[in-house]
């Protein structure tokens, strides 16, 4: 007797090849039209009244670009830790100040709110900001747990809200090249995805004072971060979705504390594999205790290499003959050469010096600016962009996946639950 259940999973896994999450939308990029210049005229000399939750490091990068943003008035700010709050009122003098964010959701003149906070904090500030009639920027990833993502996506969905998620790449023009042609399949079927992030440095914050430690040094600690999957390869892991048009159907992983031994309870280095339904397979791979080769994301396509944030294409040479094919050529021509087995495979093989092709050479900025215009003009016009949710909830349902993999030990398979 066959097993049902199997069948049943097998079945499953298969149809997330056509979900479709990237590849049948994507060339339109249908989230752009939102911070679109006619978008932009459309909501001139309106304003939407913004309540900044979490005034740190991340939140005030977020408050610089809003300084420039004509539809962007910071009317209130909220930080548990009273020297970020002070910081972001030298930034916006006027704002009002809270230390509890229900106080801050209870000012009238609050029209939506950014959310910059540790990740175990999301969901319960997402939730009470939706229930209290807010429109909402959460910072990425989307919560600490697979459920609290879905429960998010669904109450944006009752409440009828506008929600997004600080995935900037969404908005990002360099990529949005990149992935038209790939999409198109100007370099050949997609044949791997390589993401990786080094840096070298503790990701320590300086503390004043030890009952401090957890809270300034939060992104240390299991009980408020996941560390590198859910702070760095959340953004990168949009880029094998994006490239295949699919979802993975399996990830399995590995990581450790293998140089900070200071007391944090995060991983200091992940090695992660997702796979395909079609056997592709995408890597992220983060270490922090060494900077060589920086940050890289490479869609290797079987005519090109493109490497995204490198803004860059490397064209695949045509292969050279085999040995044995150059050795019948030469009998045929009857002429044979002590060169004929130069480039066989036991020859080293290494990357082209080639500098490649230049994909947007005008763009800079990575998005930031783009998603955050696109977040006032969307809570003024009330239309939430299409697909932009689902993208974000992709990737946080990925990283922590991974992290669990990882966590367990084991290959974790994406289950129907987490489709959306």
């Amino acid at each position: 007797m066959k097993d049902e259940k199997l069948i049943d999973r097998r079945s499953f896994l298969s149809r997330l090849g056509g979900i479709g999450l990237a590849g049948a939308a994507l060339s339109a990029f249908p989230w752009m039209e939102s911070c679109s210049p006619s978008r932009n005229d459309a909501t001139s000399g309106a304003k939407v009244r913004l309540g900044i939750i979490g005034t740190g490091s991340r939140g005030r990068y977020l408050m610089s670009f809003l300084k420039d943003i004509p539809q962007a008035s910071v009317v209130a700010l909220c930080d548990i830790y009273g020297p970020n709050l002070e910081l972001g009122a030298e930034m916006f003098p006027d704002a009002r100040r809270y230390t509890e964010y229900r106080r801050l959701l209870e000012d009238r003149d609050v029209d939506a709110v950014v959310i910059a906070t540790p990740l175990d904090r999301h969901f319960r500030m997402v939730m009470d900001a939706l229930d209290s009639g807010r429109d909402v920027y959460c910072e990425k990833s989307m919560a600490y747990h697979i459920d609290e993502c879905r429960q998010m996506y669904m109450k944006r969905k009752s409440t009828g809200r506008i929600l997004f998620i600080g995935q900037q790449r969404l908005f990002d023009p360099k990529y949005h090249k990149a992935m038209e042609s790939i999409v198109r399949g100007d370099f050949g079927p997609v044949v791997n995805v390589r993401n990786y992030w080094f840096r070298n440095a503790d990701w320590r914050r300086p503390v004043p004072s030890p009952e401090l430690e957890r809270l300034i040094n939060w992104r240390l600690y299991r009980e408020y971060s996941r560390g590198l999957m859910t702070e760095l390869a959340c953004h990168q892991l949009q880029n094998g979705t994006w490239a295949t048009g699919m979802l993975p159907v399996k990830v399995m992983g590995a990581g450790d504390i293998i140089y900070w031994k200071d007391g944090r309870e995060v991983f200091d280095n992940v090695c992660v594999i997702y796979t395909f339904p079609n056997g592709v397979n995408m890597t992220f791979e983060s270490v922090i205790s060494n900077a060589h080769f920086g940050m890289g994301e490479q869609i290797l396509c079987k005519d090109a290499t493109i490497d995204l944030p490198g803004s860059r294409i490397f064209r695949e040479t045509p292969p050279a003959k085999s040995g044995m094919e150059q050795l019948i050529a030469q009998i045929e021509k009857g002429v044979f050469s002590n060169s004929v087995f130069a480039g066989t495979s036991w020859n080293a093989e290494t990357a082209s010096a080639d500098r490649g092709e230049a994909i947007m050479p005008e763009a800079e900025g990575d998005g930031t600016r783009e998603i955050l215009q696109a977040f006032c003009n969307s809570c003024i016009t009330g239309k939430m962009p299409p697909r932009i949710l689902e993208e974000a909830y992709y990737s946080s349902v990925l990283g922590i996946l991974g992290d669990e993999a990882i966590l367990q030990g084991k290959t974790l398979y994406m289950e129907e639950g987490f489709i959306i």
